[in-house]
C-alpha cells in the first residue's frame, strides 16, 4: 500500500538511518503512519542494521516527523540513534513500504519474546473473531520474536513461520501497513497456522482438534494431573497449585525435593489471598515482559487462617512465592478453564537445559508428565523465563532471559568486539560492539554435556544474529569452568582471564556509568582468588581495568572442599572447630545432638591435618555454616538453600543490636598495601552461646544478618576513610538476600557514602560476562 502525496512547497529529501529495537515491532507501520500525517513522501524498508527512511517534503514537516519518531515510537520499540543525511530528492509519489535490504554486516537490535497483547486477548475471548480461541494469536505488538528467529532481518522465511503459508486473510492484513498484523511475522489463524495437539505420556496423539486439546488438558489439570506443554521458548511442567498430592507427585516424579516451584496465576487479583503485591510489584507482574516475580507470602505452610488453598509443598520454609501472569495465548486458556494458579515449572531433567522438541520432552520426563500438550511450531531457540523482584525500591534480576534477552546494555564507551564467557554457574554469555553488550538468555550450570552444547550453541546463535566475530574472549580464572575451557580452545582470538570478584565489580559499575574508582563489596558463593584460595567475601579498590583486595573475610576451612557445598553441616564443624577446637564436640548445642560424633570427629582430623580441606573467605559457606549451627539445615538439595532458608527464618522486626566481629590490619599486600580481615569468629562464639541459653532461632538469624551487613559497612568506611573514595558498589549473588541488601545500602548511606547496585544485570553469576567484557575492553585500551 502506498500514500499519495502532493507537494505544495518546496521539498527537500533526508536519508534516515534508524537503529534499535525497530524491526518486528510495528516500526515500519509507525512510519507510514507518520508520513500519511504530514503528507511526505518517500520509501521506508529493513536492512540488517535496523531501518532506512528515504522522506521527502518541506524541512519543518521532517523536523517533526524525525522528533515524533523518537518521542512516539511503538511501545516494543527503543530508538538508539537516528543518523541522519541529505540525498537529493528522488521524486517519489508517495510513501511506501519496501522489502528488506540484505547486507553483510548486521548491526540491528532483536526483540525478546513479548507477552499477549490486550487486542488480541479481547479477539481471543470473542466467539464471532475468526481467531476466537487460537492459541497461537499475535500482532506486531506481542507474540514470539528471539525464540522463532533463525537469521535476520527479522522475515518470516527466517523463521520458524517459514513453513506456515498465510491463508488470504492473514495475508490481507501482513500486506497491509495500517493493520496491526503488518509484516507480523508469526501471524496466522486457525485455517493456515500452528495447531496443537494432545498426547499421552508415550507420544500417542489423542484424536481432538486445538480446543477440545486445550479443553481436556485442563480438565486432566482439575484431576490432579501432570501436564507438558510445549511454550514460546521451551517446555513447561504442570499441575493444580492446590492440589497437594499433585504437587508431591511431580516433586518427586522430578527429583526435586525442596526447590520452590514457579506459579501462573491466571490475574494478578486472584494472587491478593496469597501473596502482598505492592503497586511495584504489580507494574512488573503486568509488563509486557511477564517475569517470574517474587512476593512475599502472607501465609507460610499453610499457616492461614482464611483465603490461600495453596498446596504446602509449593515452597518449603520460604517467605516468598515465584509467581508469574500467562504471557503467551495457550497459557490464558488453560487457565481460563482449568485451575486459577499452576505449578508451571521448567521442562527438562534436573540440570538439563529446557526441552524445545516435541521427541526430545518425550524422552526426557515421560516419567514426570501424564500427558503432553504440544503443538507443531519449532522453537528456534529456548529461553528460560526470567526471575525478578523489588528489592531496595528497584527491579533487580535473577535471571535475566525470557522477554529481556537479547537487549543489549548500553555501555558509554565504545567497546571491541569481545566476548564474555561467564561463568562456571548461572551462566550467561556476552558480547559487545560499539556500545552494546549483548546478554544472552540464562544458560544455567556447566556441569553437564548438554548444557555445554546449549552454551556454544547460544554462542554461535548470537555471533551470527548480531555479526560479531570476537577480536578478544574473556573467561574466569577458575581452571575448572566448562566455560574456561571453552575459552582456552578457541585459538585464533586473544584471551583474557578475569579475577571473578573483579567481574561482578566490573558488570556493576559498567551498567552505572562508572569508570573511575570505587570501592565494590563482592559477596557470593565461590569466586578463584589470585592467591589461590575460594574468595567471597571481598572488599577491592578497583577500576574496570585493575583491583586491589583491600578486606576479606577471614579464611575459614571447607572440609572435604566441594561437599561443603552440598552439606553445609561440614562448615558448621568447621568455624565451631575454629573457634573452639575439638572442645565443640561436647558441647549441649541442638547441632551437636543432631549430629553422628564419628562424622564431625572424622571432619575434625581432616581439619587438623589439613587433608582436603580448602580455605574460602566466602560469605555464601559462613551462611551455610550459620544455617546448620541453628539447626536450619544441614544438607541442600539446590544451591543457596541453606542461605535462603535462614534468611526465611529470621525475625521481620528491626534489628539494631549487633554480635562482635574484629577487624584485623597487620596483613600486608606486597608489603605495600593493608588489608582488613573481617573475623566474624567472636560472632560464632556469641551465637553458640545463645544457642545454650535457649534463645529462638529467628532471633539469632536476624541479628547474624545485620552483624553481618555492619561489618562490612565498617571495613568499606575503613577502605574509604583511606583511600578517599566515596563510591561504593554492591555485586555477588548474596546480595540476592533482601536482609542483606536493604541493611548495607542503609549502613552505607548514614555515612554518607554512595552505593550503586545492580539494575540490568542480576547481581549473581548470570551477570559477571558483562563485567569480564568490560575488564578486557579496559585492558584492550590501555
Amino acid at each position: 500500500m502506498t500514500v499519495p502525496i502532493a507537494l505544495n512547497q518546496t521539498a527537500v529529501a533526508k536519508k534516515l538511518e534508524i537503529s534499535g529495537v525497530v524491526q518486528g515491532v510495528g516500526f515500519r507501520p509507525f512510519l507510514f503512519g507518520l508520513a500519511d500525517q504530514y503528507h511526505l513522501k518517500g520509501e521506508v524498508f529493513n536492512t540488517s542494521g535496523g531501518i532506512r527512511v528515504i522522506v521527502e517534503g518541506p524541512p519543518e514537516k521532517i523536523e517533526r516527523f524525525v522528533d515524533d519518531i523518537y518521542h512516539k515510537s511503538p511501545l516494543l520499540a527503543s530508538v538508539t540513534d537516528i543518523k541522519s543525511s541529505d540525498v537529493p530528492p528522488g521524486n517519489f509519489f508517495s510513501f511506501k513500504i519496501e522489502n528488506s535490504e540484505v547486507a553483510n554486516r548486521r548491526t540491528t537490535l532483536i526483540s525478546p519474546d513479548v507477552a499477549i497483547c490486550s487486542d488480541c486477548l479481547a479477539e481471543m475471548k470473542d466467539p464471532g473473531n475468526r481467531r476466537h480461541e487460537y492459541e497461537f494469536i499475535n500482532c506486531t505488538n506481542c507474540g514470539p520474536r528471539y525464540t522463532i528467529i533463525k537469521d535476520i532481518p527479522y522475515d518470516r522465511s527466517k523463521t520458524s513461520m517459514k513453513s506456515f503459508k498465510m491463508c488470504g486473510k492473514c495475508q490481507q492484513e501482513y500486506d497491509d501497513p495500517l493493520n496491526r498484523r503488518f509484516h507480523a511475522q508469526p501471524n496466522a489463524c486457525p485455517v493456515c497456522g500452528p495447531q496443537v495437539f494432545l498426547t499421552d505420556r508415550r507420544g500417542n496423539r489423542i484424536n481432538t482438534d486445538s480446543q477440545s486439546a486445550i479443553t481436556l488438558a485442563a480438565q486432566y489439570l482439575r484431576q490432579g494431573r501432570i501436564i507438558g506443554i510445549k511454550g514460546l521458548g521451551g517446555f513447561h511442567l504442570a499441575c493444580d497449585a492446590a492440589n497437594l498430592d499433585a504437587v508431591k507427585q511431580l516433586r518427586q516424579r522430578k527429583n526435586r525435593p525442596h526447590k520452590p516451584f514457579a506459579l501462573m496465576a491466571a490475574s494478578a487479583s486472584i494472587l491478593f489471598d496469597h501473596v502482598h503485591v505492592s503497586n511495584r510489584e504489580k507494574q512488573l507482574l503486568t509488563s509486557y515482559q511477564r517475569p517470574i516475580v517474587l512476593l512475599k507470602r502472607k501465609y507460610i505452610n499453610g499457616d492461614n487462617q482464611k483465603g490461600s488453598v495453596l498446596a504446602t509443598d509449593v515452597a518449603f520454609f520460604n517467605k516468598t512465592l515465584g509467581v508469574m501472569l500467562p504471557y503467551a495465548p495457550l497459557h490464558c486458556l488453560l487457565l481460563e478453564k482449568g485451575p486459577s494458579i499452576l505449578v508451571m515449572t521448567s521442562g527438562n531433567l534436573s540440570g538439563e537445559p529446557l526441552s524445545i522438541e516435541n521427541e526430545d520432552a518425550l524422552e526426557a520426563f515421560s516419567h514426570i508428565a501424564d500427558y503432553f500438550l504440544l503443538h507443531n511450531r519449532d522453537i528456534c531457540f529456548r529461553a528460560d523465563d526470567s526471575i525478578a523482584r523489588i528489592q531496595a525500591g528497584e527491579t533487580r534480576f535473577i535471571r535475566r532471559s525470557r522477554g529481556y534477552a537479547p537487549l543489549p546494555v548500553f555501555i558509554n564507551r565504545k567497546m571491541p568486539k569481545i566476548l564474555g564467557c561467564g561463568a562456571g554457574f548461572k551462566n550467561a554469555v556476552c558480547l559487545t560492539r560499539g556500545h552494546h553488550a549483548f546478554l544472552s538468555q540464562h544458560i544455567g550450570d556447566l556441569d553437564n554435556m548438554k548444557t555445554h552444547a546449549f552454551y556454544r550453541d547460544s554462542i554461535d546463535h548470537l555471533k551470527n544474529i548480531f555479526d560479531i566475530q570476537p577480536d578478544i574472549i574473556a573467561h574466569d580464572m577458575h581452571h575448572g569452568y566448562m566455560s574456561t575451557d571453552y575459552a582456552k580452545a578457541q585459538n585464533t582470538v586473544k584471551k583474557v582471564a578475569v579475577q571473578h570478584h573483579h567481574a561482578h565489580a566490573a558488570a556493576c559499575m559498567a551498567e552505572n556509568g562508572l569508570d573511575e574508582e570505587v570501592i565494590a563489596i563482592t559477596l557470593d558463593g565461590t569466586g578463584y582468588g589470585t592467591d589461590g584460595h575460594i574468595w567471597g567475601g571481598e572488599i577491592l579498590l578497583c577500576t574496570q581495568k585493575a583491583f586491589k583486595r583491600k578486606a576479606h573475610l577471614s579464611y575459614i576451612k571447607m572440609p572435604g572442599g566441594d561437599a561443603a557445598v552440598l552439606e553445609p553441616w561440614r562448615m558448621a564443624a568447621s568455624v565451631l572447630f575454629q573457634v573452639f577446637g575439638k572442645d565443640f564436640l561436647q558441647m549441649e548445642i541442638p547441632y551437636i545432638k543432631a549430629m553422628e560424633k564419628e562424622k564431625l570427629s572424622f571432619i575434625c582430623g581432616m581439619m587438623e591435618k589439613n587433608l582436603n580441606s580448602p580455605l574460602t573467605s566466602s560469605v555464601g559457606r559462613l551462611f551455610d555454616a550459620v544455617s546448620s549451627l541453628l539447626c536450619v539445615r544441614h544438607t541442600i538439595s539446590y544451591e543457596s538453600q541453606a542461605a535462603m532458608e535462614l534468611e526465611a527464618m529470621a525475625d521481620e522486626r528491626p534489628v539494631r543490636e549487633c554480635y562482635a566481629f574484629d577487624l584485623v590490619s597487620g596483613k600486608k599486600d606486597g608489603g605495600r598495601d593493608q588489608v582488613f580481615e573481617i573475623n566474624l569468629m567472636p560472632c560464632i562464639r556469641q551465637i553458640t552461646a545463645e544457642l545454650q541459653q535457649g534463645r529462638h532461632v529467628a532471633g539469632i538469624s536476624a541479628k547474624f544478618h545485620y552483624t553481618l551487613a555492619q561489618a562490612f559497612a565498617v571495613a568499606a568506611l575503613k577502605v574509604s576513610l583511606q583511600t578517599h573514595i566515596q563510591k561504593i558498589i554492591l555485586s555477588g549473588g548474596v546480595f540476592h538476600n533482601d536482609i542483606i541488601l536493604n541493611t548495607m545500602i542503609l549502613a552505607l548511606e548514614e555515612h554518607n557514602l554512595k552505593v550503586y547496585t545492580h539494575t540490568q544485570v542480576p547481581t549473581g553469576d548470570g551477570g559477571i560476562c558483562l563485567g569480564q567484557a568490560v575488564v578486557a575492553a579496559a585492558l584492550e585500551g590501555s
